[in-house]
């Protein structure tokens, strides 16, 4: 398998398909590298270097006990941008994988980005506190970390209904709700709790404050995990020249039910 040892001596793997200009893809919570094999396909088959990786504590990389901060999990990105020397690089990040993308510019800065995707992302601010008063509450967390604890693989199989919006009429094959609870459990159950904490408890503001490349934020406007109102909404506000696209009807796991609308704009997008 192809990895990069963090700082720490946490082995993280990493898919690289393809080249040409590269883009390096985030994954959302509780997935892995493997949700993005359609985009990278479609990419890499149309000249693009696509290339996508496992965070710590999940899918083919290392479970250590520490880490599942934003800190660390931008350092971790630099780490295999500088492993492969990846320079133009357009990041694309899902969900709370929006979170460590903007934070790898907050913290790294943007000399070797060319652009920046967010995706049902987290940004600017998920959770709800005394500057973010339309947040999430803290008790929809705390209520996710304790189904975690009580029954993990059950919760997991249940989140799939609003993750992929099969309780407001959007088709999933069984296999793919097969295939996203297998991913989500090859996950450390630590990781999969302290990224509830990170996620939610994140400020990315700052960051936000220091992008400055070309940057698109796609959300669905039937999304009932990240509500786009108080992330993508708001973060296409704040972002200087961020392009804003709203997907009617599309839930929090739009890069499956509209794969295709997705590769088609991330191709659009790269191809500016």
């Amino acid at each position: 398998m192809s990895t990069f040892v963090a700082r720490d001596g946490t082995s993280i793997y990493f898919k690289d398909w393809g080249s040409g200009k590269p883009v390096l893809f985030s994954h959302g919570w509780p997935l892995d590298a493997d949700m993005w094999d359609t985009q990278m396909e479609f990419l890499a088959s149309r000249g693009y270097r696509a290339i996508a990786f496992d965070r710590r504590g999940f899918g083919r990389s290392d479970q250590p006990w520490t880490g599942y901060d934003y800190d660390t999990f931008a350092d971790d990105i630099a780490q295999l941008i500088e492993h492969l020397d990846l320079r133009d690089v357009t990041l694309v990040g899902f969900s709370m994988g929006g979170g460590d993308v903007s934070r790898y510019i907050g913290r790294h800065g943007s000399e070797r980005v060319a652009k920046l995707v967010l995706l049902g992302a987290v940004t600017p601010v998920f959770g709800k506190s005394e500057s973010n008063l339309d947040g999430v509450d803290a008790s929809v967390f705390e209520g996710i970390q304790a189904g975690l604890r009580a029954d993990r693989a059950q919760f997991l199989a249940d989140f799939a209904t609003p993750f992929y919006g099969i309780n407001k009429g959007q088709a999933v094959s069984a296999g793919v709700q097969a295939q996203t609870l297998n991913i989500a459990l090859l996950a450390s159950l630590k990781a999969t709790l302290d990224c509830v904490s990170a996620f939610s408890g994140t400020d990315f503001r700052p960051d936000m404050a220091k992008i400055d490349v070309p940057t698109l934020v796609i959300h669905g406007d039937a999304d009932q995990i990240v509500p786009m109102e108080t992330t993508g909404k708001r973060a296409a506000e704040v972002i200087k020249g961020a392009e804003f696209k709203v997907y009617s009807g599309a839930p929090h796991g739009f890069a499956v039910t509209h794969a295709q609308q997705l590769n088609e704009d991330l191709l659009a997008f790269l191809a500016k």
